[in-house]
Order: structure tokens, then C-alpha cells, then sequence
């Protein structure tokens, strides 16, 4: 089994250059309805226009954007990813900082949507200190 997130989101070209910036991932399908970014030619995430009729119960315009939800994804280069969330200087929820609990640096940002996303590295990566 494999999971492909899909996410709604306002823009569909703006923010398949936002996440391929951030992630360093590819379109590999391309268009103002729908996206698929992929990284070394895997899945990674979909995005579809927010307002479209095609699949009718996708996205209620009465619920807030990505309610629950937390894009997470791992990096082997945190200070490298760190880097380009402040070259495209989203909402910044939570600055660089290190989870105690699971002994790896966390950023958190909301992308152009709304939607949390969190950027870490590996658990159990994380030194006593970290320089931003």
C-alpha cells in the first residue's frame, strides 16, 4: 500500500511551484485543474482545483482549509530546507527548534492555502544545538 495525499487548493499552478521550490520536486502532469509532483519519480503529492465540479463532495467551501490536516515531510538536509521555507517566506508558525521527543529539528509554515506544513529531519538527527 502506498499513500498519494492529494490536497484542494486555490491556485493550482502557484502552488505546484511552491511545493517544487520547497521540496525540489518535479511536475509531472502540469495544468490550472490538477498536479501531480513527484521526487525521484514517485508520488508525492497531488493538488486539485479547489472549486471544480468533477468530483462532487471533494472540498466543502463551509469547512477551514486543511482543518487536522499536517503536511509532513523528512529531509536529509534540514538547514538546506530551512533555507528555501525563508525564500519563499510563508506564515511561519514555528521557527527552527528541535522535538525534544523525537530528537529531530521541525520548522512549521503554512503553505499559500493555508494548510500546515512541517518540514523536519530524520528522528534522532537533531544535535543539543541548532544554528539557524
Amino acid at each position: 500500500m502506498k499513500i498519494e495525499p492529494l490536497i484542494t487548493v486555490r491556485d493550482v499552478e502557484a502552488s505546484s511551484l511552491f511545493y517544487q521550490h520547497l521540496l525540489g520536486c518535479e511536475s509531472a502532469h502540469g495544468g490550472n485543474e490538477y498536479e501531480m509532483l513527484t521526487h525521484d519519480g514517485k508520488l508525492l503529492l497531488q493538488l486539485h482545483c479547489w472549486n471544480t465540479a468533477e468530483h462532487p463532495g471533494m472540498c466543502d467551501a463551509e469547512l477551514p482549509v486543511g482543518n487536522g490536516i499536517i503536511l509532513w515531510f523528512r529531509t536529509d538536509d534540514f538547514e538546506a530546507s530551512v533555507s528555501k521555507v525563508r525564500k519563499l517566506a510563508p506564515e511561519i508558525v514555528a521557527e527552527p527548534h528541535i522535538n525534544q521527543n523525537a530528537k529531530q529539528h521541525e520548522i512549521w509554515f503554512r503553505d499559500p492555502d493555508g494548510y500546515l506544513v512541517v518540514i523536519s529531519d530524520n528522528m534522532g538527527d537533531a544535535k543539543n544545538q541548532f544554528i539557524a
